[in-house]
Parts: C-alpha cells; structure tokens; sequence
C-alpha cells in the first residue's frame, strides 16, 4: 500500500479551542488532519487546562480582537494561504464575527484570482446540545448573520433547530429544517451530525438498542435539497469532543471525494467540481453518489471505530481507578479523563476506517 496520503495537497486554517490536556477542539482537529496529510495553521480561540465536562478548569478566551491580530500577523508574514478553514468554538458573538471576517475576506482572496473553488470553509456552528445552549444568546444571531459564507455547516440536531428556526420532531420538519436552510440562507451542504428522532433505515438492525442518524443535504442548483441518511449504533458511553473530530474528519474527507470524484468523471464544460465554488455537483449526481455522502461514510465509519475503542478502553481504566468509597467529584473527573478520545493509538482508524454504514436516500 502507498504511503501517500489519499488528501491531496492540503493547507487548512483551524478556528477551534485548546486544551492542554485532552482531546477536544484544535487539540483534535491539529491531530486528526495532519495525521491524514493536512498541513495545519491552528488559531485557537480558548486556552484551558481541559475541557469543561470536567467541570472544573482553568485558563482563559481570547477576544475578537485578539483573533483579528492574530490573523494580521499572518497576513503581515504571507502566511495567509489557505485551501479551506475549519471553525469550531468561538467564544461570544464579537469573535464569531472576527472569525467570519476571517473567512469572508479568504473566500474574497479565492474570487478575485478568480479561482472560486480553491477556497471551502467547513462551519461547526457551536451553540448548544440536547436543548441546552451554551453560549451567549446573542451568539445565535451571529451565526445566522455568517452562514451564508460557509460552504458546508455541521450543526447538531438543536443547533439546526435555532438557525432554521424550525422544531425537528419527525422526517417533515426535519427536511423543512434543510430546505429553510438551503433556500433562505444559501448554504451549499448541511450535515445534520445527530438526528435523534427515529428514521426508518434499512441498514439499522430493528433490534438495536439506541441509533442515530447523520442527515446531509448538498442543494440543487436551484436551492432544493438532496437528502440521504446514515443511521448508526449508539454507544452507552458519554465523550466529549466528538463534534469537533465529526467536523475535522469531515474537511479531509470532503476534499478527498470531490478529488476522488474529479478523477472518475469527466469535467462538465470543461470545468472540474473542485473548482467550482462550494464544490456542487451538477444536479443530475444521485443522492448517493454525492461528494457530501462518499465523505460521511467515511468520517462516520472513522468515529464508530475510535469511539468502539475509546468505549473499550474506558471500562478497563475505570475497573483499575475506582475505588470503593470514592466521592462522586472524584469519580466524574475519572470518568472524564477515561472517556477522552483516544485517537493518537488508533491512527488506522482515521485513515483507513472500515465502512459499516452507507448512506441513503431519504
């Protein structure tokens, strides 16, 4: 087998938080691309001890202004060339907007060489979970203000809901979640990364005892969506940072398919997919058959494996640290540290995952 990377050439700034210790945002990100031959810049827009499910932290966030130094100081040194950017947490809706001033003036660099799919921004727009939000309300409004200039967004089922401003409580408000986020805002790709209401799936074991479905959509030229599903097995096991592994394999992968697919089929008018902006299939490409679809089977299939051995992993820490009579601080903060993701032993899993579960139309 080559050594070769299968991602073809790569620079990728990542917009995310850092810890010290553990796995979660850049520390993830940094990892998981450059392990997949990805060169890196990493921007990072937190600086804590570890992350907060351990619920107690130290260090601090860096303000809009001092992500916008950051970026001059690329700038100043020409070391603002980018092929794609990744962003994740940003703290507050001044930095947010930083961020996406960051982005919207790559994507104007990509336009005036006019060479529009030479840049694509992958957008986790991190807000909340499970009904919860997480951040400053005005932070909501901030990130509709910035979708529009991502290429593909990587919300989870309730951060989908706040950017539609649409309830998803079946398959109907679901699709119309996607089609308000199409039409009304522009974006080219949306995955829905946890789909928790039930979705009918031919390659999910009726007998499972808890699933999940990925939903992604790449819009039709005029805006209407393409819809496929991949329904997965749950883990009873609680990890932190599986968004922010979802989202960085999802930059390698989606820029390995459409390479993948550039090479396979020939050019409409002349004009390879990886040149045009946000990297559209033409409209006749089967649901299946989409870039989006070919990378989500991959990054699930690389996440089911690294979770299995996280899983795994974490049962054998816990039974050797618990100790009988322990205090529950002490025993969250070992579950904690035991649920890290553990990525750094398990490096044929990102690169080459075996596929379980494929997409389909929905």
């Amino acid at each position: 087998m080559s050594s070769e990377p299968r991602v073809p050439e790569t620079g990728v700034l990542a917009v995310a938080s850092h810890v010290v210790s553990g796995n979660v945002g850049n520390k993830i990100a940094v990892f998981v691309l450059q392990s997949m031959g990805c060169d890196v810049a990493a921007l990072n827009t937190v600086q804590f001890s570890n992350h907060t499910g351990y619920k107690q932290w130290k260090g601090t966030r860096v303000s809009a202004h001092e992500i916008t130094d950051l970026w001059e100081g690329l700038k100043q040194s020409y070391l603002d060339n980018f092929d794609m950017m990744l962003s994740g947490y940003v703290p507050g809706a001044a930095a947010v907007e930083a961020v996406g001033n960051i982005g919207k003036e790559l994507r104007r660099k990509s336009e005036e060489a006019q060479k529009p799919g030479s840049f694509f921004w992958v957008l986790d727009p991190v807000m909340g979970d499970n009904g919860r939000l997480y951040v400053a309300d005005d932070v909501v409004p901030a990130y509709k203000s910035l979708i529009h200039y991502a290429d593909i967004i990587l919300p989870n089922q309730f951060e989908a809901e706040l950017l539609s401003g649409v309830k998803i409580s079946d398959s109907a408000s679901l699709e119309h979640a996607i089609q308000v986020l199409h039409q009304e805002y522009g974006v080219p790709h949306i995955v829905i990364t946890s789909v928790s209401i039930p979705l009918l799936s031919s390659s999910s074991p009726e007998t499972a005892v808890s699933a999940m479905s990925v939903v992604g959509s790449t819009m039709t030229s005029d805006r209407r969506p393409r819809l496929f599903k991949i329904s997965f097995p749950v883990f009873d096991c609680y990890f932190s940072g599986t968004g922010d592994m979802f989202a960085a394999l999802m930059v390698a992968r989606m820029r390995e398919a459409v390479s993948k697919y550039d090479g396979s089929n020939g050019n409409a008018n002349g004009v390879k997919l990886g040149e045009k902006r946000s990297w559209l299939s033409q409209d006749d490409v089967s649901v299946t058959d989409l870039p989006l679809a070919r990378a989500a089977e991959k990054v699930l299939a690389s996440m089911h494996e690294v979770l299995e051995r996280t899983c795994e992993s974490m049962i054998v820490e816990m039974a050797a640290a618990t100790k009988e009579g322990m205090d529950e601080k002490t025993l969250h903060l070992l579950r904690s540290r035991a649920a890290e993701l553990k990525l750094v032993r398990h490096l044929g899993s990102l690169r080459d995952p075996t596929i379980e579960y494929r997409a389909e139309k929905m």
